[in-house]
């Protein structure tokens, strides 16, 4: 069943669910390829229980690479077309080495079969299995055949225990494909967010500017007809030019303004929501009262630096965010556990950007660590002013 590549850092969530789904294909199918090793018990022929032993390392090694491509989705393509040809190769190769081992006594080859069956849904889609039953169990007859063994299990081996593998780890990759394709889904509807935020504000923008510089444009003109023969009235034209230019940046200052006017509640609730969509125990706790504008920009760069760290830089089971007016102070406190052991580390470089943007409103931001609990505490006056608008030239 092939997956769809997928970005090349998989989000913590997604990390033990792949590690889950390696464990549990190799306990499976390894299982089943350790059982040729009985073989090598049983053969009394050194040269045939090196060549057993050549062509059972060889399957082993192609078939993990195998394996780890098909739950490894940001592999390129190139590199998964090698693995997969590697070990078919493997299992071309694995007849004439593995097959003659105990023969008669034990049915080497069948097992692998039993394997190579129960690989098939990592490889390839899932009309693929039964070509692949059909050529492994009339290879695993011919086998029969030419070594003496039984025909029955031989053909018991690698055709149903095959299939019964196949089927068990063809629902394995399904669910881990669903998993991927749900990661993927929320990474679209993020760009799509912001792809349409970006659209609403190009509205916006068109809206103020659209008219106002149409109608600036046809009185630049009508001001330059009359400059030659009426220059009292190309003056007043002139005039009204600027003030409508003067309007216009005006109403494009309060679009800004308006766009990049910040909503704690709202961006405190988003960030919880990321945090538990990644399996993080999230609490956020916010005043009854109001902050200022001013004071939840300045907890919104921390709230956003935090919760950064918190996904990139711990193995956090919580994160507690509260939010808090006291007399003439705000405060806003982000807990999380899960910290490592080394600290902050390269963390340091957006706490201390962090730190300096507070203390430029006579704001405080302050980093401890208690075990593996580490806290990010910011204060700002309750009224702190905000990230002003650059002024104009």
């Amino acid at each position: 069943m092939p997956i769809t590549p997928a970005a090349p850092d998989p989000d913590r969530w997604l990390r033990p669910a792949r590690a889950t789904t390696l464990v549990s294909l190799a306990s499976g199918l390894w299982g089943t390829l350790f059982l040729p090793l009985i073989g090598l018990l049983r053969e009394p022929d050194p040269i045939r229980a090196a060549a057993g032993v050549l062509g059972i390392v060889l399957f082993a090694v192609t078939q993990g690479a195998a394996v780890h491509a098909a739950v490894t989705p940001w592999l390129d393509d190139r590199t998964r077309r090698r693995r997969r040809f590697a070990f078919v190769g493997a299992a071309v190769l694995s007849v004439p080495l593995v097959a003659p081992l105990a023969a008669g006594v034990w049915p080497s080859w069948a097992w692998l079969g039993a394997t190579i069956v129960g690989t098939a849904p990592l490889l390839g889609p899932v009309r693929a299995v039964l070509p692949v039953t059909a050529g492994t169990v009339a290879v695993a007859a011919a086998v029969a055949a030419s070594t003496g063994g039984s025909m029955t299990k031989h053909l018991v081996i690698a055709g149903g225990i095959g299939l019964g593998i196949a089927a068990i780890n063809g629902c394995q990759v399904w669910f881990w494909d669903l998993l991927v394709q749900a990661k993927q889904g929320q990474e679209a509807r993020a760009r799509l967010a912001a792809a349409e935020e970006r659209l609403r504000f190009a509205r916006d923008v068109h809206d103020v500017l659209g008219h106002a510089l149409t109608v600036i444009a046809l009185k630049a003109e009508l001001a330059a007809r009359l400059a030659p023969v009426d220059a009292e009235r190309a003056g007043r034209e002139a005039d009204e030019v600027r003030r409508l230019a003067a309007t216009a940046l005006d109403e494009l200052r309060d679009a800004v303004h308006g766009y990049r006017r910040v909503d704690l509640a709202d961006q405190a609730a988003a960030v919880g929501q990321v945090l538990r969509s990644c399996g993080v125990r999230s609490t956020v706790l916010l005043p009854d009262g109001d902050l200022s504008a001013g004071a939840s920009a300045q907890f919104a760069a921390v709230l956003r630096e935090a919760s950064t760290n918190v996904l990139r830089h711990s193995r956090a089971g919580w994160c507690r965010i509260e939010v808090s007016l006291e007399e003439e102070m705000a405060r806003m406190t982000v807990a999380n556990d899960g910290a490592p052991a080394a600290g902050p580390g390269d963390r340091r470089h957006g706490l201390d950007g962090l730190a300096e943007r507070l203390a430029a409103v006579g704001g405080v931001l302050a980093v401890r660590r208690d075990g593996d609990v580490f806290t990010v505490e910011a204060t700002v006056p309750a009224g702190a002013v905000g990230d002003r608008e650059p002024a104009a030239a």
